[in-house]
C-alpha cells in the first residue's frame, strides 16, 4: 500500500470516528434532556418534547433512535401536551422502527399510541401487528376481570357487584410522580360525580404502612384498595403506572388511560360512560 493510500485511509477512518462520536454526543445530550422533562413546567415541557422528537429524527440510522423515541413516548403521555406534540413523538418512533427494528417494548409503545391515544402511524410490519394483537387481548382480559380487595378502612370492594355504578379503576403507587400529580384532579371529579354514581377504586400494590400516611397527608377522599401480592395488577396486565380503566353502568370497559391524565382528560373519559 502506498503512503498516499495509507494517508487517505487514515483520514477516512478519523472522519468516520469523529462522525460517530458526534452523533453519540448528540444522542447523549438528547437522552439527558428526556430525563429532565419532568422538571419542566407543562407548557415548556410540551415545546421541548416536540423539539426532542425532531432532533431524534435527524440522527443517523446507526444511532439508537428507537430507544430514545421509546423513552420520549413513555413521558409524552404523562398528561396533555397537545396532540401535535404527541403525534410528533409517535411519528418519530414509527420512523425509527422503520429504519432499525427494535425490541417488543418499542412496538408496544407505538401500538399503545395508536390504540389508546388515537395517533396516526404509517408503519406496517409483523412486530407491530403482534403488539396490536396483544393489546386487544389485554383489553378482553380487563373486560372479563373481577376482583375483591379491601380498602384502608377495612371495607371490601367487588368490581362486578358495582353494576349500576360508573367505576374508574386506577392503579397507582406512592413513589410514582405522575400518579401523585393526577390524584388531586381525580379526587375533584370523584367529589363532583359520586352522587351521580361514580366510584373510584385506587389500587396500590404497596402495604398499608406505606399507603395510609400518604393518603392522610394528601386528603384523598375516594377508596384506596391494597393489592400487596399484585394479583389484581396482574389480572389487569398492568406494568407501568398510573393506569386507569373506566366501566359504565353495565360493566362495559368504555375508556382507559395508559398514563397520567389531567382533569380535562379524565372528564373526556367519563363522557364515554355518560357523565359530563
Amino acid at each position: 500500500m502506498s503512503d498516499m493510500i495509507r494517508v487517505v485511509t487514515c483520514l477516512l477512518s478519523v472522519s468516520v470516528f469523529l462522525g460517530a462520536q458526534s452523533w453519540m454526543d448528540q444522542a447523549k445530550t438528547i437522552q439527558n434532556q428526556v430525563h429532565q422533562l419532568r422538571s419542566l413546567p407543562d407548557d415548556e415541557r410540551a415545546k421541548v418534547t416536540k423539539q426532542l422528537a425532531m432532533q431524534i429524527r435527524q440522527l443517523p440510522s446507526a444511532a439508537p433512535k428507537a430507544g430514545l423515541a421509546d423513552e420520549l413516548a413513555n413521558l409524552a403521555t404523562e398528561g396533555d401536551f397537545g396532540r401535535d406534540t404527541l403525534q410528533a413523538v409517535t411519528t418519530t418512533l414509527a420512523q425509527a422502527l422503520a429504519e432499525q427494528p427494535g425490541g417488543p417494548d418499542s412496538y408496544l409503545a407505538l401500538a399503545r399510541l395508536a390504540r389508546y391515544e388515537h395517533m396516526q402511524i404509517s408503519l406496517d410490519n409483523p412486530q407491530l401487528k403482534t403488539a396490536m394483537a396483544q393489546l386487544e387481548d389485554d383489553d378482553r382480559a380487563r373486560q372479563r376481570a373481577d376482583f375483591t380487595l379491601t380498602d384502608l378502612s377495612g371495607k371490601n370492594w367487588n368490581l362486578k357487584n358495582l353494576s349500576g355504578k360508573i367505576v374508574l379503576v386506577n392503579f397507582w403507587a406512592t413513589w410514582c410522580p405522575p400518579c401523585r400529580k393526577e390524584m388531586p384532579d381525580l379526587d375533584t371529579l370523584y367529589q363532583r360525580f359520586k352522587e351521580r354514581g361514580l366510584v373510584v377504586l385506587a389500587i396500590s400494590d404497596e402495604d398499608a404502612g406505606t399507603v395510609k400516611p400518604f393518603i392522610a397527608d394528601h386528603h384523598v377522599g375516594y377508596p384506596v384498595l391494597l393489592d400487596p401480592g399484585r394479583k389484581v395488577n396482574d389480572l389487569f396486565r398492568v406494568q407501568g403506572i398510573p393506569k386507569s380503566f373506566l366501566y359504565d353502568r353495565k360493566g362495559n370497559l368504555v375508556a382507559q388511560a395508559i398514563d397520567m391524565r389531567t382533569q380535562a382528560q379524565f372528564l373526556e373519559m367519563l363522557r364515554h360512560a355518560g357523565l359530563n
